[in-house]
């Protein structure tokens, strides 16, 4: 999971795993130096692996974050986009991490999913890694999200934007 702050503007890239970082340094580039991106990982080697790679680019934007399977561990409603790509489905609790990634939100945050298209059988990805929106939406929704807009030029995947509903 990922978080960036800009000049007063966060955005966050949530994801169950960081992996190699792709996203988290092209993020923490794009805010420059007065932005921060928070990298949360389950997994204490792949932040090790991050923090390699962000000091031979000389980013010293990024947080690094150990997660856990129920939480993301960022700032409680200072987030401005969080980011999943290719991992809400992964989520082993998911309810859970909604409700903490939903906390972490700015009160105008977004949480952003892209996932590969349920509904394409030409996706060459196993099904069990892919979602239809009808699934996402039928999980995010009851955890206090709506739709704020949608991307469908991705060749793959579906791209969803989400608003956390006012309680």
């Amino acid at each position: 999971m990922r978080a960036v702050q800009r000049e007063g503007f966060r955005c966050g890239e949530g994801r169950a795993g960081g992996g190699n970082g792709f996203y988290t340094l092209e993020l923490a580039r794009m805010v420059g130096p007065e932005g921060l991106v928070y990298a949360v990982d389950i997994q204490p080697e792949m932040l090790r692996m991050l923090s390699r790679r962000a000091a031979q680019e000389g980013l010293e934007n990024i947080r690094l974050v150990l997660g856990s399977p129920i939480d993301p561990r960022l700032p409680v409603g200072e987030i401005d986009l969080v980011l999943c790509v290719d991992v809400y489905h992964e989520f082993s609790h998911p309810e859970a991490m909604l409700a903490r990634i939903r906390d972490s939100l700015s009160d105008d945050g977004k949480l952003v999913l892209v996932e590969f298209r349920g509904e394409d059988p030409a996706v060459p990805i196993k099904p069990l890694h892919k979602m239809t929106k009808a699934q996402v939406r039928s999980e995010l929704e009851p955890a206090g999200f709506r739709v704020a807009s949608e991307f469908d030029r991705l060749p793959w995947q579906h791209l969803l934007f989400f608003s956390a509903v006012p309680e």
